[in-house]
């Protein structure tokens, strides 16, 4: 694949990149994800020990494991977009790595809640530089007819991200404290990152559809007014915050309700988590990108609707798999609903990609996250915090059971808005190509 961009700086014009070496890209980019969150969702697991310590209620372990990591990341995810844009993606994803390494290993050394929130936060600054660069790059890598299904691929980091913080995280705190395993997970990010810097290589914008942007850096002012003059653009952002609301809720306190109400110890919940999560999210987000691309070759509106649908339709087993009293029964039903969760999740990044104009797309997915963050990651973990302290006058430790309930509802309403999207993405895609 040539780049046909006389402007281009000469560097550029004559880069290169082999389809294997495309992929040794994503798998890098993969393994940043998948380093990210175990970092992030490593807290989920010692929310027990970290109250007992610190002597705090669940609204405030919310507030913790959501706005403490959200707030900074969300705050700080546009501007580091606009670098992005207009600078080298590589070296700001390397440094972010580093920044969001260290501050896990800094906490494991909190001495009290304040400094456990602060360094939280530092994690959260420093993963706002992984994920918009990264998309980014991918879409410049991977064409239109292979990029949901590279899309991905990388968004499966986040499963087995969180997979292998539930597995590792269930033994650390078997056997140890919840102090060592932050300590444990931070350092190789430092390491990885010096890897990232030196092995993967900076493409030029729209390389894979060998076309170059205008030349002339959009103001985030130009970006918003764009994005929001599209429809399915604006019914995406809505249907996405919703569904993030359910994913983060469950993904942040799952690992608690099975050990309220079904008693189980941490290693099996670890087990468990890492199965249903790891696997079935992987799985789902992977059978999206794979589904979306092939229904793109069909029509847009099919690639944006039917992976919603199919996310709407598990909404009911997720019902059970709160309600159920048994054990067994809750777990087969939590694996395919975490499955067909996902499917929706490629879906909507790469068409947030398509939808914004080539100089466009860092900050277009900075938007995409600091949406769906301050909502999801932010809001969801601590609403589901502050409805188990309300609802646990009434139903004791039942109370986080109705919580969760509460935010799998929400994904129905998330599901509808993405249909709605599917039936204006057409003539928007063709106005983001112009």
């Amino acid at each position: 694949m040539q780049n046909h961009n006389n402007n281009q700086p000469a560097a550029e014009a004559e880069f290169s990149s082999s389809p294997a070496y495309a992929n040794y890209v994503l798998v890098m980019l993969f393994i940043v994800y998948v380093i990210n969150f175990i970092d992030r969702q490593i807290l989920s697991v010692f929310i027990g020990p970290i109250k007992e310590e610190f002597g705090i209620s669940d609204t405030a372990a919310g507030l913790l494991v959501g706005f403490a990591f959200a707030l900074l990341y969300t705050l700080a995810g546009i501007p580091i977009a606009r670098w992005a844009d207009r600078g080298n993606r590589r070296n700001i994803i390397a440094l972010g790595l580093a920044v969001w390494s260290v501050m896990t290993v800094a906490t494991g050394f909190a001495k009290n809640f304040t400094q456990l929130f602060l360094a939280r936060i530092g994690v959260g600054l420093g993963e706002a530089a992984g994920t918009p660069p990264a998309h980014s790059m991918i879409a410049d890598y991977f064409p239109v007819s292979r990029r949901a299904t590279a899309l991905a691929i990388y968004s499966s980091g986040v499963f087995v991200g969180a997979g292998i913080a539930y597995l590792g995280g269930g033994y650390l705190r078997e056997y140890f404290d919840w102090r060592t395993a932050f300590v444990l997970v931070g350092v190789p990010g430092v390491l990885f990152a010096l890897l990232v810097r030196f092995t993967v290589r900076e493409p030029p914008r729209g390389y894979s559809e060998q076309r170059a942007g205008s030349g002339q850096q959009s103001t985030l002012k130009e970006t918003l007014n764009f994005l929001l003059g599209s429809k399915a653009w604006i019914y995406m952002i809505i249907g996405a915050s919703f569904l993030s609301i359910t994913g983060y809720g469950v993904l942040m306190w799952g690992y608690e309700f099975y050990g309220r109400i079904h008693g189980m110890s941490p290693i099996e919940i670890g087990q468990w988590m890492a199965l249903i999560v790891g696997v079935g999210g992987c799985a789902g987000t992977i059978l999206g990108g794979r589904l979306t691309d092939k229904l793109n070759e069909i029509r847009p509106s099919l690639a944006l609707g039917v992976p919603a649908l199919i996310t709407m339709l598990g909404m009911p087993l997720g019902v059970v798999f709160l309600l159920s009293d048994s054990k067994l029964l809750s777990l087969l039903c939590f694996f395919p609903f975490y499955l067909m969760l996902d499917v929706y999740i490629p879906t909507m990044y790469s068409a947030n990609q398509s939808l914004a104009k080539l100089e466009m797309r860092a900050t277009a997915s900075a938007v995409l996250l600091f949406v769906i963050n301050i909502i999801g990651a932010g809001a969801g973990p601590f609403f589901v915090g502050a409805l188990s302290d309300l609802f646990a006058d009434r139903f004791g430790t039942e109370g986080i059971r109705y919580a969760l309930l509460s935010v799998v509802l929400a994904g129905v309403v998330g599901s509808a808005f993405f249909l709605l999207a599917a039936k204006y993405v057409q003539q928007d895609l063709a106005r983001a190509s112009d």
